[in-house]
Order: C-alpha cells, then sequence, then structure tokens
C-alpha cells in the first residue's frame, strides 16, 4: 500500500534513508531565530509506508487548549488525526496508528516548551506506546532549554530512543537556520 499523498515508500528500516527524508521535510521550515527547523515522519515500521510528515510551524497553532506554535511531530500527530476525523484529543490516534509505528525526527522530542504548549515527550507518552521507537538526528542543544531530558522521559516509559548516526552536521546546520553564525 503506497504512503499517503504520494509520500515515498522507503525500505524498512533504512533507518539513514528516513532520517534524509526526514531532513528534507525540516528544510520547509521557515528559519527563525526563536525556534529550531525540525522535520519529522510517523512510519509503519514493517512496511516501510510514511503515514505523515511535519515540520516545526507547518500547521497553525490554533488547536483547543494548544495555541503555540506547531512542532514537527506534533504536525504529524495533527495530520493522522485529521485523515482519521479525530479531532477532540489527538491522543486517540492510537487506535488508528499501525503496531509497528515509529517516529523520525531530526532533534530529540522537546521535553519542555517555553511557551507552555505540551511538550512532544509528553505527546509521544500519552498515545500509550502506539509509538514504539523514536530515531533521532540529534539531541535537542541548550539553546532554548537546558539540559533537555526527552530522551530519558521517553526511555523512562518505556519507548525506545535511537540516534541515527552520520547526519548530525546537516541536521545542526537546517535545525539552526535563522539562528546566525556564532
Amino acid at each position: 500500500m503506497p504512503s499517503p499523498e504520494g509520500l515515498p515508500t522507503i525500505a524498512p528500516n533504512d533507518h539513514t534513508a528516513f532520517m534524509e527524508y526526514a531532513l528534507t521535510i525540516a528544510r520547509q521550515s521557515p528559519p527563525a531565530p526563536d525556534k529550531f527547523c525540525v522535520g519529522a515522519c510517523l512510519v509503519d515500521e514493517a512496511n516501510g509506508r510514511i503515514l505523515s510528515t511535519g515540520y516545526s510551524t507547518e500547521l497553525p497553532g490554533d488547536r483547543p487548549g494548544d495555541p503555540g506554535r506547531t512542532h514537527a511531530e506534533q504536525c504529524c500527530f495533527i495530520k493522522i488525526a485529521d485523515q482519521h476525523g479525530i479531532v477532540a484529543d489527538e491522543t486517540q490516534i492510537r487506535a488508528v496508528l499501525p503496531h509497528n509505528t515509529v517516529l523520525y525526527t531530526t532533534m530529540e522530542p522537546c521535553n519542555r516548551r517555553l511557551t507552555g504548549n505540551k511538550a512532544c515527550v509528553d505527546r509521544i507518552i500519552e498515545l500509550g506506546g502506539a509509538v514504539k521507537t523514536v530515531y533521532v538526528g540529534v539531541r535537542e542543544p541548550d539553546t532554548f532549554i537546558v539540559a533537555n531530558s526527552g530522551k530519558e522521559r521517553l526511555e523512562d516509559a518505556g519507548v525506545k530512543v535511537v540516534f541515527v548516526e552520520g547526519l548530525q552536521e546537516r541536521v545542526m546546520e537546517v535545525a539552526m537556520a535563522g539562528h546566525g553564525r556564532k
């Protein structure tokens, strides 16, 4: 079965290819000094089918009770909810996600948000095990939140976190777009 909206199907377990694709998605995020440009894709790991994609600030942040800017992972979840007519509670997507759902994200999911919005780590944990593994390009730098503990919180909740090696420099270059040179 092809991925929705003409998204590519990548060979299962080709973690570098999925992270490359997430990096391509991240490049669509408008650069700004007060955010990272992150890309993510939600994948059925059994067959390599991409279920949804997202990038930082792709969707408006006007969801009930969550008015701030959207993060890449959040956009993936919103798109799945929209595909299935789930309006009130995005955690209900757990009922429609395939058994082997994994998330690829160019940056470690946030553990806390300065805007007060729900953190991506909380969103993943609240899916109750529907996302089994999170594949990550880089740890979140201390730019906005010092010592992000997203990886540790996910692992404590039973979600496996795997860093995909080899793309860190490219991921950081895209993530820091709009931050100026240091």
